[in-house]
């Protein structure tokens, strides 16, 4: 299986994705710690994925996705975006929706 593939079936396993650096219990950088508790104030279930373990991973992400930064976070399948653009949607009221649409 290529790392793309590997992608698409972490996206497919989960409903919600967060591809972080460190855990949400143990977060390496400061926009990874906030885009934790945004889902986590959203009452999201999510899977994380830790990219400073994986290069492939982080590399194959930026690929995947045209997005060169992270956090990086899916719904559904369908980048959502990182840090600043989950900020903005919890300020709106938007992310708990997708959150709550996504988890059913």
């Amino acid at each position: 299986m290529n790392v793309q593939e590997k992608i698409r079936q972490q996206l497919v396993n989960d409903k919600i994705v967060l591809y972080m650096k460190g855990t949400p219990q143990f977060p390496q950088c400061g926009f990874s710690a906030k885009a934790s508790q945004l889902l986590s104030s959203c009452g999201a279930k999510y899977a994380s994925y830790d990219i400073l373990l994986d290069s492939e991973i982080r590399q194959g992400l930026k690929e995947y996705s045209s997005w060169p930064t992270f956090p990086q976070l899916y719904i559904d399948g369908e980048l959502v975006g990182g840090c600043d653009i989950m900020i903005e949607m919890f300020q709106k009221g938007e992310l708990q929706k997708l959150v709550t649409r996504a988890m059913g």
